[in-house]
């Protein structure tokens, strides 16, 4: 996106509507690939393999929910033009407010402990060094990287890295699942009221429909609006009904493609995995052996690749979410990644507190694969209060105008408030 103030050529108008549509991708496309985080690929990895394709319909029961939500996100910073913390600052109590950033941080703090470990561990497999070296650089070179680089930019270089998890789409076929058993997995509900079972199911929600997603998708909405000039509440508050189908695009693409790689991981692990008797995934190593078919000797670096990939994306966005709540709650002027950190010091400090405590907890001496997967657990978990807010807020017509949910939107957000309360309560209760 062409900055305010710069003195580079314009780019020239898309011709087609194709070149438009990839254009107009913006914040929905990068919250999408940030779904997509370690933490995601060891959850879906490990119901692939202790499932088979039992896990896959939640996929597709996940899909409208997840997109519902972060559009009620996107849809909130438009027309507001503040972030979810800001909001729920002008509306509620600011016990609502904090208890809710508390939520936040701790979800967000625990999965970049996850996610620095997850991707430490996987290093550690292919390269030999212990991961105790691998966790205190990858959380270094992250909060460098912000320091002097614009998240965009960082954005723009790794998530590329992300599209090795196509791969999992190509092993799909080459591992020639059952396709008819996929199919019946995919369209019918398969649950089981077991411990096991139910924490891989809150695992799955918790990772798909994180907290830390909703605080981002309407905090990159307002930077959108600052980066056009935008620089006062006032001026960015209000949204066209073209700016809101661009969003909705976007949001909905990107939403799609985080949910496609997970739909594909599953089935990859049950096809690989799970068939061969590999039920229970306690390294990266056995995670990294459904890729096998694909790449053989290499399935070790290729998974390694998209892990620390979508870690380097992700975990600048859990910081970078934590940083955006705290920062608005407090009422500081100073927010946004694309600030130097010598204008914006207490939102910067945020962020390299946020990475160094959650780098703590990787010296816990906690199992990577496990943490990765007990902290989408715990997402889940800590995510129902989150969305009834967001649902409460976009359908008040005090906060949004003329521009609250639409009846279809407002029973999607409470169908996955509802569902995920009830499947952690029922892990509470087993």
């Amino acid at each position: 996106m062409q900055e305010v103030g710069s003195n580079a050529t314009l780019p020239s108008e898309p011709r087609s509507a194709v070149q438009r549509f990839f254009q107009n991708l913006g914040p929905g496309l990068i919250t999408g690939a940030a779904d997509d985080d370690p933490s995601g690929i060891s959850t879906y990895s490990v119901a692939g393999a202790a499932y088979g394709y039992a896990g896959l319909w939640t996929a597709l029961f996940s899909f409208p929910l997840m997109a519902a939500v972060q559009l009620m996100c996107a849809r909130l910073g438009m027309v507001t033009g503040r972030g979810l913390a800001g909001v729920i600052r002008t509306r509620y109590p600011a016990w609502v407010l904090w208890v809710a950033c508390l939520l936040l941080v701790i979800a967000n703090v625990f999965n970049i402990g996850a996610d620095l470990g997850g991707m430490a561990d996987t290093m550690q497999t292919v390269t030999h060094i212990r991961a105790y070296y691998w966790t205190p650089a990858f959380a270094l070179l992250i909060v460098g990287l912000l320091f002097w680089m614009s998240y965009r930019a960082i954005a723009r270089i790794f998530k590329w890295l992300t599209l090795v998890l196509f791969a999992y789409l190509i092993t799909a076929f080459l591992a020639k699942p059952n396709w008819l058993a996929v199919l019946r997995a995919t369209f019918i509900p398969h649950v089981e009221w077991t411990r096991s079972y139910l924490s891989v199911l809150v695992g799955i929600l918790g990772t798909t429909i994180s907290p830390y997603l909703f605080f981002w998708q309407a905090a990159q909405e307002v930077e959108e609006d600052i980066e056009r000039g935008k620089t006062t509440i006032a001026q960015r508050r209000g949204s066209t009904d073209e700016e809101l189908r661009t969003a909705r695009r976007d949001v909905v693409t990107g939403m799609l493609l985080s949910n496609v790689v997970m739909y594909f991981i599953i089935l990859t692990t049950a096809a690989t995995l799970h068939v061969k008797g590999i039920k229970s995934i306690e390294t990266a190593q056995q995670a990294s052996e459904a890729l096998r078919p694909l790449a053989g000797n290499g399935a070790y670096w290729l998974f390694t690749l998209g892990l620390v990939g979508t870690g380097m994306l992700a975990v600048p966005v859990l910081a970078g979410s934590c940083a955006y709540a705290i920062a608005e709650a407090a009422k500081w002027r100073a927010t946004s990644l694309n600030k130097k950190p010598r204008s914006a010091r207490r939102f910067y400090a945020v962020i390299a507190v946020a990475v160094l405590v959650g780098l703590a907890l990787d010296f816990a001496k906690l199992n990577a694969v496990r943490m990765l997967f007990w902290s989408a657990v715990l997402n889940g978990i800590l995510a129902p209060p989150l969305v009834v807010l967001v649902v409460l807020l976009t359908s008040d017509r005090k906060v949004m105008g003329k521009r609250t949910n639409s009846p279809g939107a407002q029973v999607l957000g409470w169908i996955c408030a509802g569902a995920m309360s009830t499947a952690a309560i029922a892990l509470f209760v087993l």
